[in-house]
């Protein structure tokens, strides 16, 4: 079965893409699943980031920021303790005198607040994070499908890492390890992304070192278990699949010396490293198989093999049919992309085009509760509205849905189904009444009605969309509304 049609053509904006935007319902309507797919055939299809630094470039400016930082904070301390010492044996005055009647009685004027600091005044932290953002957001918010794209923020959530433990690199990450290869091999996004040094901080895989290693026996130090078990319970073979901890403890053996340079070194900072004085000795067995030492291809090995594990097909499997289709979605859907994973070898491109031609995937039930980060941007395509210098507000509302960018609560990202979400709808509400009142002078929501849902309208949501009091009202009805918060 081919999905045609308009139905069929918003119903894949909004389950595989970020919503509509302008006629983008009636573009596709001849053939939407022709269109998802020549999506994944534009060339670096989604961003191609221009004027950004590397992650060494921003780690390096990170740590300069910090030791200026640093220097200012000791300066400024000891201004103080010369002040301090040069007024020991001032007398108190006050701060004004009041005890002349002819000098009236005033506090001193109450200085203007400061103006709000744009991009370039803001500290280094926010300008890299804010750069990175605005180019993603803009990146979906302008996409003429946006499945490519979703694609990336899924990889994105599945190898997940925290600007809360390294803000410096967290956007360059996402640019450097995911967003090249998300149609690619899964075992060449999987090496790149466990030899990112964000990941190595991340999951604190830059310090450990084997226990008879030559760092490990100077140091006293030894073996962080973290990255190994995060790499088979969430990154490949899944919870439950067979693995035990001797198998994580060996593994981790094998990433010891997986590290990068010190971001305080120039030129070179931040870079991936292998460290041979770090690395544990001799050969590891993983999941039943023997692998020699053979130094930092000994990890690469390991790599590779579980990319082709049957049980890494089957978590990939499921995690994307669950994104994209349903919370519990159809055990046939599941066995098509699994089957798919394992005889292309993990190609992703293959294995997406798998998804949005199985007709399991195009189920008229629309239960699937729309994450924050992906209705915010739906939001924005359905009234045209850009994130350029507002992307601080982008930003804020997405963290006030508790989806804030980059800031996973743990390694396994943020959940992907309607439980995590659903007490949050209240909020959307609000965010839906503040963004109307912006941008209803300007949009005719009865027109962005059938721009944004076409047939999927309800006659109950059509009804309620014209008996709105204002146009900001029914602006807000309308993002709100059962049929655009799900796909």
């Amino acid at each position: 079965m081919t999905a045609r049609g308009q139905e069929a053509a918003a119903l894949a904006l909004h389950r595989f893409g970020f919503g509509p935007a302008g006629h983008s319902i009636a573009a596709i309507a001849a053939d939407p699943q022709g269109a998802l797919l020549a999506d994944l055939e534009r060339p670096q299809a989604g961003l191609v980031a221009a004027n950004l630094p590397s992650s060494q470039e921003a780690g390096r400016a990170f740590f300069e920021f910090r030791a200026e930082q640093a220097a200012k904070q000791k300066l400024d301390q000891r201004a103080k303790t010369a002040a301090a010492a040069n007024n020991a044996t001032a007398t108190n005055a006050s701060l004004f005198d009041c005890s002349k009647p002819t000098q009236p009685c005033v506090a001193p004027p109450v200085p203007p607040p400061p103006k709000p600091m744009d991009n370039k005044e803001q500290p280094l932290p926010q300008q890299l994070l804010q750069n990175e953002a605005k180019v993603r957001f803009d990146a979906a918010a302008t996409a003429d499908i946006g499945f490519a794209e979703r694609l990336v923020w899924f990889w994105s959530n599945h190898f997940c890492v925290s600007a809360d433990k390294i803000p410096s690199m967290a956007g360059s990450y996402e640019r450097e390890a995911i967003r090249p290869y998300a149609l690619g091999k899964f075992v060449d996004l999987l090496q790149t992304v466990e030899s990112h040094p964000a990941m190595l901080y991340y999951l604190d895989n830059a310090g450990s070192m084997g226990a008879d290693s030559t760092a490990g026996i100077n140091r006293d130090k030894g073996l962080n278990e973290n990255l190994a078990r995060e790499i088979l319970e969430l990154h490949t073979l899944g919870v439950r699949s067979g693995y035990s901890q001797a198998d994580v403890t060996s593994f981790a053996n094998v990433l010891t010396g997986w590290t990068f340079i010190d971001t305080a070194v120039p030129l070179h900072g931040g870079e991936f490293a292998f460290l041979k004085r770090f690395h544990q000795p001799g050969a590891q067995t993983v999941l039943g198989k023997r692998y020699p030492d053979t130094g930092v291809e000994q990890g690469r090995a390991v790599l590779a093999d579980l990319a082709r594990h049957p049980a890494t097909a089957q978590h990939i499997a499921q995690k994307l049919a669950r994104h994209f289709v349903a919370d519990e979605p159809p055990p046939s859907l599941v066995a098509k992309l699994e089957a798919r994973f394992k005889d292309t070898g993990g190609d992703l491109k293959e294995v997406a085009k798998t998804l949005v031609t199985a007709d399991e995937a195009w189920m008229p039930q629309r239960g699937k509760l729309k994450a924050p980060a992906v209705w915010v941007v739906a939001v924005l395509r359905l009234t045209g509205v850009m994130p350029g210098n507002a992307i601080g507000r982008v930003l804020g509302a997405q963290a006030s849905l508790g989806q804030t960018l980059w800031r996973p609560p743990a390694p396994n990202g943020y959940p992907d189904t309607e439980a995590a979400w659903i007490d949050g709808i209240p909020r959307r509400l609000d965010i839906a009444n503040e963004f109307a009142s912006h941008a209803a002078a300007n949009t005719d929501p009865r027109a962005l009605l059938d721009a944004g849902l076409g047939p999927l309208a309800s006659a109950a949501t059509r009804d309620t969309i014209a008996r709105a009091e204002s146009r900001a009202q029914a602006l807000a009805l309308l993002v709100m509304s059962p049929e655009f918060l799900r796909s």
